[in-house]
């Protein structure tokens, strides 16, 4: 990592941002260089006919799983599920089962969050053969440190720049979540596979020039919907998220599914509401999107409906829209991470026109980097 930042707006957060594609592929190639360690400890658990492989996180950690468990469960055949460790810790009975095996895939930038740890601690208590692959970002934090002396885990470390150190995560998130695709679904996702995702990605950081004129206009917003389907939904997710850590929720964020968004939360939808549909590459789940994208148009409720898509449409060009950089056909889990830099920088910019400091946007310090305040309890049946 540089020690001096020289991006746009002077923070650690634009220099994260960017650095994305460059670290994503730095991942890859080391975990290419890692494969038979890896497949050495992933190949025998994954010939166990029940096992159970749970991705797990917190915060914008658990939204990896979100976004990448649909597809990889879809590709890979085996019983992927994503739950936070939020979840795991207070309500470990619901999830920690022990007549099955489990790997347990945490995601941390720091690895030091309460919960990451403890979630480890709970499934070896609940789980008699309970194995564990730790994908983190700081080589210092417990959860890296733990698994590098545990017999039954395998710590696999991202590049040392994305332990971002700005507030929110954007180059750590991507980077975990590239190489966590590549991890179980090598054939699809790998360093070589991966830089058309990489090259899509800095066309669109490059055709946002130095950030300065926005994304998706400049309104004066009240509150964005992000909108996405399937693996999508949990991109809508971590976009709405970024949104409101980024302007300490100054601005109101909110997701959905598209027809999801239709049984009830629609109702939030007013003339200061600007949203953002993600438009999926699957021809099937591409037309739920449009129609919903259409309907929204039509209702003239919303201050702005913008819809994000590879590929062009009447519907998608009867309204404001962004067509992603020209590349081959996106599945829509490659498709996540392009929708993610729009997210990212659009979250960068309302910070900072709502006079908040990116890096640091918590002014009264109730929410921090690393979480704090948390009691872990001791489990009691």
């Amino acid at each position: 990592m540089p020690e001096m930042n020289t991006a746009a707006t002077g923070t650690w957060t634009e220099s994260e941002i960017r650095q994305q594609p460059d670290s994503w592929i730095r991942s890859l190639n080391n975990i290419d260089n890692l494969r038979s360690s890896i497949d050495g400890f992933l190949t025998p658990l994954l010939r166990k006919s029940d096992l159970r492989i749970v991705l797990t996180g917190a915060g914008t950690s658990a939204f990896i799983g979100d976004i990448i468990a649909p597809w990889l469960a879809s590709r890979t055949g085996k019983n992927i599920s994503a739950v936070p460790t939020t979840d795991l810790v207070t309500n470990p009975m619901d999830y920690f089962s022990p007549a099955r095996p489990l790997l347990l895939v945490s995601f941390a930038r720091s690895g030091n969050s309460p919960e990451s740890v403890a979630a480890v601690e709970l499934a070896n208590q609940f789980v008699p053969e309970c194995y564990h692959l730790s994908i983190t970002c700081n080589e210092a934090g417990s959860l890296y440190q733990n698994a590098i002396d545990s017999d039954n885990a395998y710590a696999l470390l991202m590049p040392a720049e994305t332990h971002d150190r700005g507030f929110a995560m954007t180059s750590s998130i991507t980077t975990m979540m590239a190489s966590c695709l590549a991890v179980f679904a090598p054939e699809t996702i790998n360093a070589s596979t991966f830089r058309d995702v990489a090259d899509r990605c800095r066309a669109i950081l490059t055709s946002l020039g130095d950030f300065s004129q926005g994304v998706f206009g400049s309104e004066p917003w009240k509150r964005i919907v992000y909108l996405g389907s399937g693996g999508l939904q949990g991109a809508a997710r971590e976009s709405a998220l970024k949104v409101l850590e980024l302007t300490a929720g100054k601005l109101a964020a909110f997701y959905d599914s598209p027809t999801g968004f239709r049984h009830g939360p629609k109702s939030l939808v007013d003339g200061e509401t600007l949203i953002v549909v993600f438009v999926s590459s699957h021809p099937y789940t591409r037309r739920y999107d449009l129609d919903l994208l259409a309907e929204l148009r039509r209702d003239r409720q919303a201050m702005g409906v913008v819809a994000i898509a590879a590929e062009s449409d009447p519907i998608v060009e009867a309204g404001p829209h962004i067509l992603l950089p020209p590349s081959r056909t996106f599945i829509d889990v490659e498709q996540a991470f392009c929708f993610l830099m729009y997210a990212q920088v659009f979250a960068l910019t309302q910070s900072l026109s709502v006079g908040n400091t990116p890096d640091t946007p918590s002014a009264s310090g109730t929410v921090n980097r690393v979480v704090q305040g948390v009691i872990i309890h001791p489990w009691q049946a």
